[in-house]
């Protein structure tokens, strides 16, 4: 057995699903250790995930947009049963949590806002109960996640990495969320302004010069993420349980240095950004290189195992950068599927990671037996028809 851990500083105790995807209203009491959510596909173990990867910044594991979450038959708010009505007053699919935190406890919550006719789907987002933003999460409650779909990650195109690469300097710089909104705020209206042909030259120069600002602040969190982790993984190197990687950002900036060139560049792009319908230069275009350290290979060159391998090395340092440098606590941790193909030895170093962490890490699989190392500290929890149950170990 793996000994038990100290006390977890960063944790959910409360959980509630309204009308999210499988759960009509389900409600979750945990314990602050690691959770294993264990039974058959299809029960609903990633939505849970995916529910908890709403009270971050983002769209969540699943990149999913907001419709999509909608529960096909929404239970009405009106409808009384064990809990108290949804939390946002409608039938609308909500995700609302207790958040404990060494500051105390904290009510967090996420949902999808009432639409106007015709109107695009919004999200709303709330603190104690008052209105926030989904990227004041990012210092509140920092979440780290590894998924099935994130096996291809070194293969599949670079958007994917960066919203990887971004996820991990959310962990250690809050403001990276709210920097890179900015700059797809004032990228998307000097776009449109220029399929529009409305070739303001005042409108188009201060979105040129937010958008500069902006990229440039992005490009330098994530090289500086990049030079901490990449010094984490040397540290980690000698551990063996997992291979060190080597990290290496191409930046999209087109050779410019500074604020003056990306302005420089932007102005002289207006033409052909405007007749591709597409920004043609900027952090939006980067892209997170990866490389096998002992292998001296390129990620996208190993084996499935090994690049799974790589992506838990890379998650597990940013867990100890962000408890070291920042927090004194770990991230939450969302593994979904992740002991599938580890073999024992790999398992169980994982799993002595997430102890000596101590992290709350929510974990699925189809056998909970894999994870019967953690039964003194973890909850095993099954799913049935969208109701959460608590299990023994035994």
């Amino acid at each position: 057995m793996v000994a038990s851990a100290p006390v977890h500083k960063l944790a959910l105790k409360t959980l509630r699903l309204v009308n999210f995807r499988s759960y009509a209203d389900s409600k979750l009491d945990v314990p602050p250790g690691p959770v294993v959510l264990a039974g058959p596909n299809g029960t609903g173990k990633t939505n849970c995930l995916e529910a908890i990867s709403l009270l971050s910044p983002g769209r969540g594991i699943r990149n999913a947009h907001l419709s999509e979450i909608q529960r096909k038959a929404p239970r009405e708010a009106a409808m009384q049963g064990d809990h108290d009505e949804n939390p946002f007053g409608n039938n609308l699919w909500t995700v609302a949590a207790s958040l404990e935190r060494p500051d105390g406890i904290w009510e967090v919550g996420t949902g999808l806002a009432p639409q106007n006719p015709g109107g695009n789907a919004k999200r709303v987002t709330h603190l104690n109960g008052a209105p926030a933003q989904s990227a004041d999460f990012a210092d509140l409650a920092p979440m780290l996640w590894l998924t099935p779909a994130q096996d291809r990650l070194f293969l599949d195109g670079a958007s994917d990495r960066r919203r990887f690469l971004d996820r991990l300097v959310f962990g250690l710089d809050g403001a990276h969320a709210k920097r890179t909104n900015r700059y797809e705020r004032a990228m998307r209206e000097r776009l449109r302004l220029l399929k529009e042909r409305r070739l303001d030259p005042l409108w188009l120069s201060g979105l040129e010069e937010t958008m500069a600002i902006e990229t440039m602040e992005i490009t330098r969190a994530r090289q500086s993420m990049i030079a901490l982790l990449n010094d984490e993984l040397g540290l980690r190197e000698d551990a063996g349980n997992f291979p060190c990687a080597h990290l290496a950002l191409e930046d999209g900036l087109d050779g410019a240095s500074d604020a003056q060139g990306l302005r420089d560049k932007l102005s002289a792009l207006r033409r052909r950004d405007g007749e591709s319908g597409r920004t043609n230069m900027g952090p939006h275009l980067g892209d997170l290189q990866v490389r096998h350290t002992a292998k001296r290979a390129d990620a996208r060159d190993c084996s499935t195992g090994e690049q799974k391998a790589l992506l838990i090395s890379i998650v597990l340092a940013n867990a100890w950068l962000q408890k070291r440098r920042k927090t004194a606590y770990a991230p939450i941790l969302l593994l979904d599927e992740i002991v599938a193909h580890l073999d024992a030895e790999r398992r169980a170093a994982l799993f002595e990671e997430i102890q000596t962490l101590s992290a709350q890490a929510w974990m699925t699989g189809t056998d909970s037996s894999l994870f019967a190392p953690l039964s003194d500290d973890a909850t095993l929890v099954s799913i049935e028809a969208g109701q959460f149950s608590v299990l023994d170990w035994s």
